[in-house]
């Protein structure tokens, strides 16, 4: 969508932590599916680097039965041959400078485009920078791609941030939030910029609330010890959530290039009202999911699950009422939630409009209810509309009905797939396209907004409420959301 080339060149692809869980259940798969819409370039080399000691023929089988496993469709063995003969592994601990060295047995780098992908902890980020540049692989034409979490605060962040700066410039480096590349989420741009109906109707004259709501099914799935050292805020709040607000506020950009739209969604994050010791149990809830039985299944506590330290106070829900202190917004609250066992897997945001300021139906059958726009993220992609409409008859009473003008992309776009997140950001970073990428002082500026909120539950000793797994949080949300958290209606259920 934003890509500055219109077409592919060649790269040479290096992928830190190939073995790796993020890179076997997206990157790679990603990767095939460029490759099956003839995205990749007949001469790009895919470099997977990993410590284990794994031989080239062992190394196609793992990723043919990764993909096997990953992979939503069957894998086609044309696109499989021509994908094969790309991979090539390389054994390197990126602890070991010198184990840089053996990379350049299978990149040219003045000769092709670098680009280096950090799948690994963002620890060791400086290690490996240092390691690359040893080598020669930090050419001002190479690339950086930097997975979130960056640190886990901002004195973390901006350390980790400035030891990279040291080998590779801001222009090199691309901070991948994944989310921004999901196809409803740059919808939003397009709701927002390309529709008349809404760009003139998106501040606080017109709206009354926005929800953005990230929520996930499963609970910690084996990771609890890395979980317990990050907790729900810096997992999912700082990045994901944050940069969904910062897409939805934001002011008009000059055009879709990356400097114009980070300096607006910068504004936003500037703006963003501070939580600390003297609002935090004002403007927030957070919560840790307990033991619950549903049909009949047990479902275990965050700390009934394997490895877990029975004393952890680490969040597993978070509920934010953020405001954004700025002409454009005034008043508006912002309702953030984000949880691990949830009742459902579900990401939307919700522009709530305000009703109508002078109602001329009051007499009739029916409320009168506000119009909102309902994006759906996932896992149902789409975009909803609700109005009001009469429903047919001869009644001398006027019956009203809320009606849902619903664009869902599965169905609308039935010969088109949509793409996954990954796909988009790996194309973005091959063609050069920094516009779905984070900023260095983007991340820095959510930090320091998530620490204000961290500390302040330290200093306040702000409560951790449990609540069942399986439902949609804390009883306290219902005050946190004034008294506005019916409105998910049937799939709410507050414990």
């Amino acid at each position: 969508m934003f890509a500055k080339n219109a077409a592919n060149a060649p790269c040479d692809f290096i992928l830190f932590g190939a073995l790796g869980d993020l890179a076997c259940r997206k990157i790679i798969p990603a990767l095939y599916q460029l490759e099956s819409a003839g995205l990749l370039h007949e001469r790009t080399r895919l470099i997977a680097c990993s410590r284990e000691t794994m031989a080239q023929g062992e190394f196609i089988d793992f990723v043919r039965l990764d993909l096997a496993q990953f992979l939503p469709i069957p894998i086609d063995e044309t696109i499989w041959l021509r994908l094969s003969v790309k991979l090539a592994y390389c054994k390197l601990d990126v602890t070991q400078p010198a184990d840089y060295n053996k990379i350049l047995d299978f990149v040219q780098p003045e000769q092709v485009q670098v680009i280096s992908y950090f799948a690994i902890p963002s620890y060791l980020y400086a290690q490996a920078c240092e390691g690359l540049a040893s080598a020669g692989l930090n050419l001002h034409s190479s690339r950086l791609v930097l997975e979130k979490p960056i640190g886990d605060n901002l004195a973390s962040c901006q350390a980790i941030n400035q030891q990279v700066g040291r080998y590779f410039a801001e222009d090199q480096i691309y901070r991948i939030d994944h989310y921004l590349g999901k196809e409803t989420v740059l919808n939003l741009l397009v709701l927002r910029f390309a529709n008349a109906i809404f760009s003139s109707n998106w501040d606080h004259r017109a709206i009354d609330r926005v929800e953005i709501i990230v929520a996930e099914e499963l609970g910690v799935e084996g990771r609890w010890d890395y979980y317990d050292k990050s907790g729900h805020a810096r997992d999912m709040l700082q990045n994901h959530l944050v940069q969904i607000l910062s897409l939805v506020a934001m002011e008009p950009p000059l055009n879709l290039d990356a400097e114009n739209i980070r300096h607006e969604k910068l504004k936003v994050l500037k703006s963003l009202r501070p939580i600390n010791a003297t609002n935090t149990n004002e403007y927030t809830v957070r919560g840790q999911y307990a033991a619950n039985t549903i049909n009949g299944r047990s479902i275990p506590g965050y700390l009934e699950e394997k490895g877990a330290n029975q004393h952890s106070t680490t969040e597993t829900f978070v509920a934010v009422k953020a405001y954004i202190d700025n002409w454009r917004w005034s008043g508006v609250p912002f309702y953030l939630l984000t949880g691990k066992k949830l009742s459902k897997k579900q990401s939307e945001v919700v522009i709530h409009f305000r009703p109508q300021a002078h109602q001329i139906f009051n007499t009739v059958d029916g409320s009168v209810a506000p119009n909102q726009l309902v994006i759906r993220l996932q896992p149902d992609e789409g975009v909803e509309l609700r109005i009001m409409n009469k429903i047919p008859g001869l009644s001398q009473k006027m019956k009203l009905h809320e009606s849902k003008l619903d664009l869902n992309f599965n169905r609308s776009f039935t010969n088109d797939r949509i793409a996954d997140a990954y796909e988009r950001l790996l194309l973005e970073i091959m063609q050069g396209s920094q516009s779905l990428f984070v900023s260095r002082e983007e991340i820095e500026l959510s930090w320091q907004w998530i620490d204000g909120i961290k500390s302040a539950w330290e200093l306040e000793n702000s409560p951790l409420h449990l609540y069942p797994s399986g439902t949609w949080g804390p009883e306290k949300v219902k005050l946190l959301f004034d008294g506005f958290a019916h409105l998910w209606e049937d799939k709410l259920e507050i414990s």
